[in-house]
């Protein structure tokens, strides 16, 4: 019988909900460590380029979560900023132009995938796959345009402090690993209530 003939075929329909949209059955542990992370987080990075230079950044990061997801099962917002007058943020930006002071991004947990409305090197929406280590680390797997990226992102100490270690390959070519150390500000705010 051949591998390929009806009887053997699975079916790759996702059961909807009574709402009509697809139904993706979520990984608590996934969205539980997810909701550790939201709040205001002081990041100081250190970035080594593939030309040999080192920068580093302090930014500003806020997660926050959607009350109501329109999709998915879970939705976030993520925010970033650097403090202004700050001398590492304007060399870094200065010889790096190409990466942003502030922005925002949405992202919508499908089961073990992030869909985001933005890509980390560039403004096109991704997709990133997910894996958990244990209940204190997950791993972040995307792939775009020529850019390969893996990220690795602990919750330490009661979550009081976050770590990340971010490599990114383009073209096959390890280009940028960046280590950030955060410190946790404030707890998450208010679910964002949509209109």
């Amino acid at each position: 019988m051949s591998l390929f003939s009806g009887q053997n075929r699975v079916s790759l329909t996702v059961p909807s909900r009574t709402d009509g949209s697809p139904s993706v059955s979520v990984d608590s542990n996934l969205r539980r460590w997810f909701a550790r992370n939201l709040g205001v987080w002081r990041s100081r990075r250190q970035y080594m380029f593939s030309d040999d230079q080192v920068l580093h950044l302090d930014m500003n990061l806020k997660m926050e979560t959607f009350a109501e997801p329109t999709a998915g099962e879970s939705r976030y917002r993520f925010s970033w900023w650097s403090e202004a007058e700050d001398q590492h943020s304007d060399e870094f930006f200065a010889r790096k132009p190409w990466y942003e002071r502030s922005g925002v991004m949405e992202a919508t947990l499908w089961g073990h995938q992030l869909q985001r409305s933005r890509g980390y090197l560039n403004g096109d929406p991704v997709r990133t796959r997910l894996r958990q280590v244990d209940e204190h680390e997950t791993i972040l797997e995307s792939h775009y345009q020529q850019w390969d990226i893996l990220e690795h992102i602990r919750l330490v100490d009661q979550d009081r402090y976050r770590y990340r270690a971010i490599y990114s390959w383009e073209n096959g070519e390890l280009s940028i690993v960046e280590h950030h150390h955060e410190i946790r500000l404030s707890e998450a705010p208010p679910p964002i209530q949509e209109n």
